[in-house]
């Protein structure tokens, strides 16, 4: 079973270029110097995703992304990463980029925050966008 894997919740969603995502997401964590122990990935609906925000983090809000940590050890990546596909194809049209640009940056944000980047701050935002143009500039597919 390969480290990271991809699920689907409540929607009918598949991902293009499974292989390439996986290495560029692990090559990102070995380039910031962590060790991959298993991520998952599950796409979802807006709403699956609202009662997850609701149920674990008190927030009754819609969001793109919800990343939870589960890792033991400070070098090691370990987690699941929420992410709403609906709220992908709406940042998409509204940043005027393709699904699939705004999916990979999503993605890659997710794996950011397992490797201790914030996004709570104007600078650790600021800190982390780079970052994510960084990665991002890295694909190859």
């Amino acid at each position: 079973m390969p480290a990271i894997q991809f699920f689907e919740e409540d929607i009918s969603y598949k991902l293009k270029n499974k292989t390439a995502v996986r290495k560029w997401i692990t090559e990102t964590i070995e380039a910031e110097g962590f060790r991959l122990a298993e991520l998952t990935y599950v796409f979802c609906s807006d709403e699956y995703l609202l009662q997850i925000n609701q149920q674990y983090l008190d927030h009754d809000t819609y969001t793109d992304i919800i990343t939870f940590d589960n890792s033991e050890e400070h070098s090691t990546i370990a987690g699941d990463i929420f992410i709403s596909i609906e709220r992908i194809k709406e940042n998409a049209a509204k940043f005027a980029v393709t699904e699939a640009q705004e999916l990979h940056r999503v993605i890659i944000h997710g794996a950011l925050h397992l490797l201790g980047y914030k996004d709570k701050s104007v600078a650790d935002k600021k800190k982390m966008t780079l970052k994510e143009d960084h990665y991002l500039s890295k694909r190859s597919f």
